[in-house]
């Protein structure tokens, strides 16, 4: 019997081949999140700009070119396929590890962290690459070790997330920190870590904070913003006597409040037209959406969140290898845990943080990076077939 030879098929054939078992839900989800983002970025920051004699558009501007810039990005990644990436993942975190540290000594401040690289009017933020890497790293090591993968490989793996977080920690960027911990708590626990090591663990970052905050390592408006979450009826207090953080909770909520059922209309929330909420563009975008769209328009961009979070989880549970699996369900934790607390600041039932809302809150290097982290779990469902 004569077995015909398979035809060996080019990069490009085995591209087009894969592009077809591509989700399309997926493809689409962030682009549509990421254009209703410019519209509240618009909404949220043109009557600041206008009275700093800038154009409404600016932010506009910068942050459509950063949704350019993630598409590409998300093109490349989806175009490679992911198994390269699971067998050379110790590559990109010997990478990125030093630039967490390097960014320490040459980096800029903004907003109490230190956490940013300036390259003449543009600014890179390692970090929110940090949180895919790690993904793909404790993905990785647990695949390889996947058959012998006991309590001590899984304190390995653990290690590989915990020396990021330290990195992290000492950009005085908690909030990040707390991103990468939940992401690489995720991969364990679908790996297998057991409860009695989650409770461990849990003791121990709770013994390191506790520690951070003794030794002064926590700062002072860090501290101001737990306390506040603590003591919200802080927030009552006459505006002279408010603290920055009490402010700002009391401004977000307010706004959030007064959109009521369908909001006041789009550019018309009396909140948002004034610049009453700080930072209202970056980690309070969520405030426009409530103020402008009411509770219809929050609900149905949870909505569209919740269809996020099914697509990648369908995808962790169809992937073809071990990798896969972890990888999809790092980065559900990843967008999870950002918009749970990103939403529940603004209406006080988290804790503030500098966390950014995904494909929403202004900002270069996390839209990119999400869309870095969608583009990777494309590559595994496109590849599931082989």
């Amino acid at each position: 019997m004569v077995i015909a030879a398979q035809p060996v098929r080019s990069r490009s054939e085995r591209i087009v081949a894969a592009l077809r078992h591509a989700d399309l839900t997926l493809l689409l989800l962030p682009i549509a999140l990421s254009l209703f983002g410019l519209v509240m970025i618009y909404a949220s920051s043109r009557s600041r700009l206008g009275r700093n004699g800038q154009s409404g558009f600016a932010f506009v501007g910068r942050q459509s070119a950063a949704i350019l810039l993630g598409l590409g990005a998300m093109a490349v990644v989806m175009a490679i396929d992911y198994r390269r990436i699971r067998d050379l993942w110790p590559v990109p975190y010997a990478i990125t590890l030093p630039l967490l540290l390097a960014v320490l000594v040459v980096g800029q401040s903004s907003r109490g962290a230190q956490a940013w690289y300036q390259v003449g009017p543009l600014q890179f933020q390692p970090s929110e690459v940090a949180k895919i890497v790690v993904i793909v790293a404790v993905a990785g090591y647990c695949h390889q070790h996947r058959d012998d993968l006991d309590v001590w490989r899984l304190a390995v793996a653990g290690g590989l997330a915990g020396a990021v977080m330290v990195a992290v920690f000492l950009q005085r960027d908690l909030g990040t920190m707390l991103v990468i911990m939940v992401c690489a708590l995720a991969g364990l626990v679908v790996a297998g870590l057991k409860p009695v090591h989650i409770v461990v663990l849990l003791c121990c970052a709770a013994t390191l904070v506790g520690a951070a905050v003794v030794t002064g390592r926590v700062q002072a408006y860090q501290l101001d913003r737990l306390r506040t979450f603590a003591n919200q009826s802080a927030e009552a207090s006459a505006p002279g006597e408010q603290t920055p953080t009490q402010y700002n909770l009391k401004a977000s909520k307010t706004a959030i409040a007064s959109g009521g059922l369908t909001g006041a209309g789009l550019f018309q929330g009396l909140q948002t037209k004034n610049g009453f909420v700080p930072e209202q563009h970056t980690d309070f975008i969520f405030t426009a959406v409530g103020e402008d769209l009411g509770f219809l328009g929050g609900a149905t961009l949870l909505a569209l969140y919740g269809l996020l979070a099914w697509r990648l989880w369908r995808i962790a549970l169809v992937a073809p290898d071990f990798f896969g699996t972890l990888v999809a369900v790092g980065v559900l934790a990843m967008f999870a845990i950002q918009v749970f607390e990103n939403v529940g600041m603004t209406m006080g039932i988290m804790p503030i943080t500098g966390i950014p809302l995904p494909f929403l809150s202004y900002g270069g290097s996390a839209i990119i990076g999400a869309f870095l982290a969608v583009g990777l779990v494309q590559s595994v469902h496109m590849r599931r077939f082989g």
